[in-house]
């Protein structure tokens, strides 16, 4: 039995499916990466798996247990960051040890919580307020939680996605250097086909809604640590980024084509503003490209 398994889970929000027939398998310490367009539903899945959500069919189970709502054993890590404005760098870790570590020790706890600042390189910064923190420390500090909560699975919903390239980029490399240190199961949403390729054992193309399920799963044969400079001289990197990107583009296609025909623009022209306030109670009718002038406004009534 695999360590994750996905079964034919459907996920609905009224009368709109956003998932369906979803199938995944992940084995214990694997790093897969879905890509997909945005709105396609991947926070959707990833919500699923953490136990945010319950499907509405399929099963999902992580070590042979039932997924039926949040636990210990997943920790995630949002785009947002989710921090605590009111709590230091530190105090937003210790938070989370503690509720997981009820039984540890405070001089335990302590030493956790100051190895994982230690680790995202934040010590100097242990006693700063969120808001004293640019986003990429931030993020770093999310991280930090997620990995000091000592999850079975690291789950991370695009994570990098509101960085700066430069700070994307040295995130990414930290990212995977903790994983490779700790070797957790970590299931990453993101739409950076590079970024997965970066990161990830394998990348699973998600399809677009509504009813969106998973593609065929690529295998990424690149070995760790790697390095995003050797990688843009690398074949076979190239290949596979060819070959996510035109299913990506594949799957673009057809949701353009589900949107049904294009349809031509208003004929409607923006609003003359030296004719005065665009009252349209007064009588003025909106411009279109058809009838020319806009006629002249008419007085509003006494």
């Amino acid at each position: 039995m695999s360590f994750l398994e996905l079964r034919q889970v459907s996920k609905s929000f009224g009368s709109t499916s956003v998932l369906r027939d979803i199938n995944l398998t992940m084995e214990r310490g694997e790093f897969v990466a879905i890509v997909g367009y945005s709105g396609s539903g991947k926070t959707t899945l990833i919500s699923l798996v953490a136990g945010l959500l319950a499907p509405d069919a399929g099963t999902l189970t992580l070590d042979g247990q039932k997924i039926t709502g949040p636990g210990r054993d997943r920790g995630i890590v949002f785009q947002n960051y989710s921090l605590l404005p009111w709590l230091t760098v530190y105090e937003n870790i210790a938070l989370a040890v503690d509720r997981c570590f009820p039984d540890w020790s405070r001089e335990k706890r302590t030493a956790h919580v100051e190895h994982h600042i230690e680790m995202v390189h934040l010590t100097p910064a242990r006693d700063k307020l969120p808001r004293q923190l640019s986003g990429g420390m931030r993020q770093r500090v999310a991280v930090a939680r997620g990995l000091a909560m000592s999850p079975s699975l690291l789950l991370l919903d695009e994570p990098l996605g509101a960085l700066d390239a430069l700070t994307r980029g040295s995130l990414q490399q930290e990212i995977v250097h903790l994983w490779e240190a700790d070797r957790k199961t970590v299931l990453l949403i993101t739409n950076d086909v590079d970024e997965a390729l970066l990161m990830a054992d394998r990348v699973i193309p998600l399809t677009t809604g509504p009813g969106a399920t998973l593609g065929e799963s690529i295998p990424v044969n690149l070995a760790h640590p790697r390095n995003r400079k050797d990688l843009n001289h690398d074949p076979e990197y190239k290949r596979l980024r060819s070959h996510v990107t035109h299913r990506l583009l594949e799957i673009g296609a057809n949701r353009r084509g589900s949107l049904g025909p294009d349809r031509p623009p208003p004929d409607l022209l923006p609003e003359d503003l030296t004719l005065g306030r665009p009252i349209f109670a007064w009588g003025r009718p909106p411009r279109r490209r058809e009838t020319g002038p806009t006629p002249a406004p008419v007085a509003p009534p006494a």
